[in-house]
């Protein structure tokens, strides 16, 4: 006698099956990924995420003029 909830009745299909569909979605976006040729967020390059960042801590205010144009050149 299997009463509600027992053995592998629908429920517990529906979510093996919901498991499996997460799992296909989450493979199907790490492979879109790896096929845009490694661009950062908006499509930068490391270079242009690295200038990115430093633009953003030079306005924060964490480094002062000098450093910015330092580290600058270092990237360019």
């Amino acid at each position: 006698m299997m009463g509600w909830g027992g053995g592998w009745s629908g429920g517990n299909m529906f979510g093996f099956g919901l498991i499996g569909l997460v799992l296909v979605i989450v493979v199907v976006v790490l492979v879109a990924r790896s096929w845009s040729g490694g661009t950062g967020p908006a499509g930068e390059t490391g270079e242009d995420h690295a200038l990115a960042i430093l633009k953003e801590r030079y306005a924060r205010g964490d480094i002062d003029k000098t450093e910015f144009d330092a580290r600058k050149r270092d990237l360019s």
